[in-house]
């Protein structure tokens, strides 16, 4: 008789020696789940704390007046309905949304061209690899001003390079038509981890595809297109996400640039982006409620955004293994 069998409707219970096994193995059990907590507590901790928390209580705030000095006072949506008639809100998205629109495209080609360069050059593409990630390494405020330097419209680096070829360098700095596309330039500085993630992708593509490919006479487009980018495809949506994020939090480089302590010489309308406004509304004019409405829509926006980006990614992005769709 098996334990655990009914006999006239009764449970009969396992033999006594299966039970110990049993409670050993509950025991076991509830050993590993403990020790996997201890090990994931600092994690835990640091989410709980930094992030969980920070959220639900910016939550709170985006319903609140808070101005840091008095408690906060609940007032419902009136953030919200705010956010929608204040003009500098849309004037910091639409420069926000134009910013990322250019740069994200330009950074992808960019860093897709550098890592074919590096492809190439097989002996030196250590040197190269350690020359180009060392941009990356300057702090963002270092590249703020270091923006000034090289774009000042009078005597920086890039009018006095154009001049050499007898072009008149624009005022990149004071031009509200050239500010943005000056700081696209400038956050080009920092393409060296696209760069890295895409040369890692293209040395995982078969050799024996570019052969077959050759043999049925297509050249280097075609190759490119029938072969490289569906293949490394899964690299460049990640870099494609990530750096729209990114742009949609522009802040560090333009907020040094013309924004800083003291900075009146320039007007700074066209280099308003969002998150330099939320910063502004948070830690300038103390409204920390507005400032918290604002972060929320911003987070909303980002969640939309990445969620076209992951729907048209379904026909666009193959991954190892998957048909052509």
């Amino acid at each position: 008789m098996t334990a655990g069998a009914t006999v006239a409707g009764r449970e009969i219970p396992p033999p006594p020696d299966e039970r110990a096994r049993a409670r050993s193995r509950k025991r076991a059990s509830r050993r590993n789940v403990g020790s996997a907590l201890l090990f994931l507590s600092p994690w835990i901790i640091g989410f709980v704390v930094f992030t969980a928390w920070p959220l639900i209580y910016s939550a709170y705030l985006s319903l609140t007046d808070y101005d840091v000095i008095n408690d906060p006072r609940f007032v419902g949506f009136e953030n919200f309905a705010e956010l929608v008639s204040d003009p500098k809100v849309a004037l910091a998205l639409a420069n926000t949304f134009l910013f990322t629109a250019v740069q994200v495209p330009l950074y992808v080609i960019v860093s897709l061209a550098l890592a074919l360069l590096l492809q190439r050059a097989s002996r030196s593409a250590g040197f190269f690899r350690t020359i180009f990630f060392l941009p990356k390494m300057t702090p963002p405020v270092a590249v703020g001003i270091l923006f000034l330097l090289l774009f000042n419209g009078q005597n920086g680096v890039i009018n006095q390079v154009l001049g050499w070829f007898g072009i008149d360098g624009p005022a990149w700095t004071t031009d509200p038509n050239w500010i943005k596309p000056g700081l696209i330039m400038m956050s080009l500085w920092t393409v060296a981890a696209s760069v890295i993630i895409l040369l890692a992708a293209l040395q995982n593509v078969p050799e024996e595809l570019y052969e077959s490919a050759r043999l049925d006479g297509a050249g280097f487009w075609r190759q490119s297109f029938s072969v490289t980018l569906p293949l490394i495809s899964p690299a460049l949506f990640f870099i494609i996400v990530v750096n729209t994020i990114a742009g949609l939090q522009t802040f560090d480089e333009a907020y040094t640039a013309f924004f800083g302590a003291g900075n009146t010489t320039y007007s700074n309308d066209a280099a308003l982006f969002y998150v330099i406004y939320l910063f502004q509304q948070a830690f300038e004019f103390l409204n920390m409620g507005y400032a918290s409405a604002m972060a929320w829509l911003l987070f909303g926006l980002i969640m939309i955004v990445t969620a076209v980006q992951l729907i048209v990614s379904r026909r666009l992005v193959y991954y190892e293994g998957e048909a052509p769709r």
